[in-house]
């Protein structure tokens, strides 16, 4: 038992984690003459199932760049495929050939050949999948940020939200499930969801509804300029109780990211969300 919580405490170090009831942490780096701060909380939902959020939050040199690596991976039926993709995605990303003259298609090629390996080991990995967002921020200029799911990048820019991911709902990509020979139904529960099973359209993993499901990841690429303040990544739990605004609002006058990550974990709690709830803020001065 000792050494398992030696391992945990050495992951929150490094800014990878899950918890099973609260974790947090924080770091900073200089990048570009901006001094660049981030914070997360993670809090499991009331479900009494293990908690299935996993985080990156770390920096790292590559080569001559320095790179902040962030994501949220919110599991479904078990944390073994959040898990894994916490330990292998932006190693994957970043082993890419492509990966500096052509992120955008290093990450998707990232994703396509990390869902594979999920579904290869199936056996070992179990049947369920998980969502993820991933941003990577490059010399703290270039941020380019990536999505299977409905966990969500938003960032502040000029006191504005910008959303930078997309949520992959059934209901809008009906025709695609529906072509692959799906379905998406809203029995059982009042969501929509694929084959009347999963609440989004496109994760890793999910072997057994993998033939109506994409693990194709949204990409955008966004300037980290002198407008730009915070960068928010949540999962879901979060989301479905505020808005991009709203949470925009409620932590732009908390300077420290890893307090205004707790303060938005405890403000999706006091709003009733179930859900577990995994929060990263990334601050830019």
């Amino acid at each position: 038992m000792m050494g398992k919580e030696i391992l945990h405490k050495m992951k929150v170090k490094a800014g990878l984690a899950s918890s099973t009831t609260d974790t947090t942490g924080k770091g900073k780096t200089k990048m570009s003459g901006k001094r660049i701060r981030h914070g997360y909380n993670l809090v499991k939902g009331q479900s009494s199932h293990p908690m299935e959020d996993y985080i990156v939050a770390q920096f790292k040199h590559v080569h001559e760049s320095e790179l902040g690596l962030f994501a949220i991976f919110d599991g479904h039926l078990g944390h073994d495929v959040p898990g894994y993709l916490q330990s292998h995605l932006f190693d994957n990303i970043l082993h890419q050939p492509d990966f500096w003259t052509d992120t955008k298609s290093a990450i998707k090629k990232a994703y396509d050949i990390t869902d594979n390996k999920i579904l290869e080991k199936a056996k070992e990995l179990g049947r369920g999948g998980s969502t993820a967002v991933t941003a990577i921020l490059i010399d703290g200029l270039r941020l380019v940020v990536a999505n299977v799911g409905d966990s969500r990048a938003v960032i502040c820019k000029n006191g504005l939200a910008k959303q930078l991911s997309i949520d992959h709902e059934p209901n809008s990509e009906r025709s695609s499930i529906e072509k692959k020979g799906g379905f998406v139904s809203n029995i059982p529960g009042d969501v929509p969801r694929v084959d009347g099973q999963l609440a989004v359209a496109r994760a890793f993993g999910d072997h057994s509804l993998k033939v109506h499901l994409s693990s194709e990841p949204y990409v955008t690429e966004e300037t980290i300029d002198d407008g730009t303040e915070f960068l928010i990544l949540a999962s879901d739990g979060l989301w479905k109780v505020m808005t991009n605004e709203e949470v925009i609002d409620a932590v732009r006058d908390i300077k420290d990211p890893q307090t205004a990550a707790k303060h938005l974990t405890e403000e999706a709690r006091n709003r009733k969300s179930k859900d577990d709830i995994s929060c990263i803020v990334v601050r830019f001065e």
